[in-house]
């Protein structure tokens, strides 16, 4: 079983200098941009190009100022180089199909499970401001079409002046146990036997730990209690932070009460633990890239290490 190292995580793990003073000065973003050390990752809706050698690395092709796309710094890279994003959607068709003929489209999924953990993280972060960029091109103020700032942090309307940031949604994704039992629910539109912990977005005034309690009823009719923070991953699909709790209740029948879920279940450890290992033909998990998986396997793993001692 995998460990419940929480570094360990998929999309996490970028290790870049997102370069948050350089990127204020548009000179030396233009100089960073000009070099020919720099370098620029592809990535479309599609998914991210990867290199076809076996390397397991995220294709790093040079910067082509040809390409008329502003400026999208990602940072710098352990040469102290610029790093650029590069949406392949904004390319004609021709620089698309040059750059895939030394490469190969993964989707981000596959991206997060195949590529080695520090590339993975890479991808989700270029394709995180990818995803903003493109859905943010006009004002949500007054509609007027905005102008790119901080090489990429930032849009401004021209406009009204409003400042806009890279949006992360917040989603709250949690175990909830009873003594040995796992409550896992199966989203409407799932293949059966699929199931996954409970998850949700965050409403607005609201903490993370208020939105696990209200998710938990609404989606089971189980009052949850006493969640506590696990961990975080990103999940640009298109942009969510998915926060990772780990809760318990007090027993009931929990029913599917609302239109997410056709059903909702506990689960007992010895099902779960044959699931985790892909050896319960009854119960089907999420794949190793969320982290809906990886807390279900540090549950079962907490479990039996408190069963061995």
């Amino acid at each position: 079983m995998p460990s419940s190292d929480p570094d360990g995580r998929p999309f996490t793990g970028a290790q870049l200098d997102r370069a948050s003073t350089e990127r204020k000065d548009s000179q030396l973003v233009e100089q960073l941009h000009e070099d020919p050390a720099a370098r620029a990752i592809p990535a479309g809706r599609d998914g991210v190009l990867v290199t076809s050698n076996g390397a397991g690395a995220l294709l790093r092709s040079p910067v082509d100022a040809a390409n008329h796309q502003e400026p999208i710094l990602l940072g710098l890279d352990e040469r102290g180089a610029g790093l650029f994003a590069l949406d392949l959607d904004a390319l004609p068709v021709a620089s698309r199909e040059e750059l895939a003929a030394g490469a190969k489209l993964v989707s981000l999924r596959e991206a997060g499970t195949s590529l080695p953990h520090e590339e993975a993280g890479l991808a989700a972060y270029v394709t995180a401001l990818l995803n903003w960029h493109r859905h943010h091109r006009f004002c949500a103020n007054c509609g007027a079409a905005t102008e790119m700032e901080e090489a990429g942090y930032a849009r401004r309307c021209p406009v009204c002046g409003t400042h806009h940031f890279p949006r992360t949604d917040p989603v709250v994704i949690m175990t909830v146990s009873h003594g040995d039992r796992l409550l896992l629910g199966r989203r409407a539109g799932w293949p059966f036997p699929r199931f996954s912990v409970l998850a949700g977005f965050v409403a607005a005034g609201e903490s993370a730990e208020e939105a696990v309690v209200r998710e938990v009823q609404e989606e089971s009719g189980i009052v949850a209690r006493a969640p506590a923070f696990v961990s975080s991953q990103p999940w640009p699909f298109p942009s969510s932070l998915m926060l990772g709790f780990d809760a318990v209740a007090d027993g009931g029948e929990p029913r599917a009460s609302d239109d997410e879920l056709e059903e909702v279940h506990w689960f007992n450890l010895d099902d779960v633990r044959a699931a985790t290992r892909e050896q319960n033909s009854d119960l089907r998990l999420p794949p190793p890239v969320s982290i809906a998986r990886f807390l279900v396997e540090r549950w079962v793993e907490r479990r039996d290490r408190d069963v061995r001692y």
